[in-house]
């Protein structure tokens, strides 16, 4: 039996195919390695807490990517070309401008929510394609009013499908769009999001509680998006619910990428003083001592929790919770981490015994553990490493206070013992 004349094979340049997901790239970027990637994909590997190029499997220098235009053109432009030369419909998600437009223009005036929901599916296409899309649709002065719309339509009573899903493709679009956005971005979606405070945030703290994983993770970085100065911080911490169930994210049942989500998001909002506090009632230094004290965490996720305690480590409270609870056990996984990580995680952690064992000197119970942990042996090889000068002064200001509390067994044996600890 013949092939079919409608029948059309489309042979992909293996060029336009993702490394990793094999599919043609929407939004091609390149690595320091030099390998491009679909940013999805790539990042995704990212939050996985890789530190590697998939493709090479070379240690990377840094995980920041760069657009990688050109292809994008060349791929816009063969995906084009095979629509006319065929006789078909350019690959999924290739949506003209023409055609965005009249989605938005029915979005804007259709009430039926069955129908908008199908306009807004074909914008998140157009969207997710490539950074030229983003830009196209940010610039439009009512596309965000519109998206907040329809995001603070959503609340607990919501029992109608089609709104809810379209609340939720709306919180997808702002986090595609305004994620790694300019300040002016941020305040702009700030001021619209919390101008009525109940329902957004309402939309968002639903999405977080029931939504599924990629959900969660999307409103998690679009709170951290519009948490933009020092009132927005206050007013979603505020916001009752919203912290307390971003700090059950942090523990080690979760997914590593809500947890580097919510641990970044909750680092965000403790640049206010009174945040720190209500974090610091909440017992997120519980959580954050269980992270430490867990072997199996990833880079990403150890680097933030000590950065989040560092700041918590701040305040009075904070600073008696993380010397006295459970034992002294949180300072114990401080100096665990010290020199196992990577060089960010123990430049925090240098930091947080600092301030817990220079700076204040208000339990003595932290340079105890100190000691105990063989901490005294691990900041004389920090001394020598190659972190900041200003770290590695710490870490010499803190052998000078520890000494008191060390034997000089201890100290003398340092030449011999510190062979034997190999920085990250």
């Amino acid at each position: 039996m013949g092939r079919d004349e409608t029948e059309t094979y489309i042979t992909v340049p293996s060029l336009f195919r993702c490394p990793i997901s094999l599919d043609v790239m929407r939004s091609p970027v390149s690595l320091c390695t030099g390998v491009t990637y679909d940013r999805a994909s790539i990042q995704r590997w990212l939050d996985g807490g890789n530190n590697t190029c998939p493709a090479t499997m070379q240690i990377l220098r840094t995980k920041e990517f760069v657009p990688n235009l050109t292809l994008q053109r060349l791929i816009k432009a063969w995906s084009d070309s095979v629509g006319r030369r065929a006789g078909v419909s350019p690959p999924r998600g290739v949506l003209t401008v023409e055609e965005v437009n009249e989605s938005l223009r029915r979005l804007s005036l259709e009430k039926d929510d069955e129908i908008r929901l199908e306009n807004l599916s074909r914008i998140v296409r157009f969207a997710k394609d490539s950074e030229a899309n983003r830009e196209f649709l940010w610039k439009r002065k009512d596309f965000a009013a519109m998206l907040v719309h329809i995001i603070a339509a959503v609340d607990g009573g919501t029992r109608a499908t089609a709104k809810i899903k379209l609340g939720l493709l709306a919180i997808m679009i702002l986090d595609t769009i305004i994620k790694g956005g300019k300040e002016r971005d941020r305040e702009r979606l700030s001021k619209l999001m919390l101008t009525d405070v109940g329902g957004c945030l309402t939309a968002l703290l639903l999405a977080i509680q029931r939504g599924n994983l990629e959900t969660k993770i999307e409103s998690v970085r679009v709170l951290e998006m519009i948490s933009f100065d020092q009132k927005s911080k206050e007013i979603i911490s505020e916001r009752e619910g919203i912290v307390p169930e971003l700090i059950k994210s942090i523990s080690s049942e979760t997914d590593p990428s809500l947890m580097e989500a919510s641990l970044s998001f909750l680092i965000t909002i403790s640049a206010s003083k009174r945040v720190r506090s209500k974090l610091v009632a909440e017992k997120t230094i519980t959580k954050i001592k269980d992270i430490l004290l867990t072997e199996t965490t990833s880079v990403a996720v150890t680097e933030k929790s000590l950065k989040l305690l560092e700041t918590l480590s701040s305040n009075r409270e904070g600073r008696s919770e993380i010397c006295g609870g459970d034992g002294g056990r949180c300072v114990e996984g401080v100096v665990r981490k010290l020199l196992k990580v990577s060089a960010t995680a123990t430049e925090h952690a240098v930091t947080i015994l600092w301030c817990l064992c220079y700076v204040f000197r208000e339990d003595k119970r932290a340079e105890e553990t100190v000691v105990r942990c063989n901490g005294v042996t691990k900041l004389l090889v920090v001394i020598q490493s190659s972190c900041s000068p200003v770290v590695r002064q710490m870490a010499k200001d803190l052998i000078k206070v520890l000494k008191v509390n060390t034997s000089a067994s201890v100290l003398s044996a340092y030449e011999t013992n510190t062979t034997h600890i190999t920085p990250f």
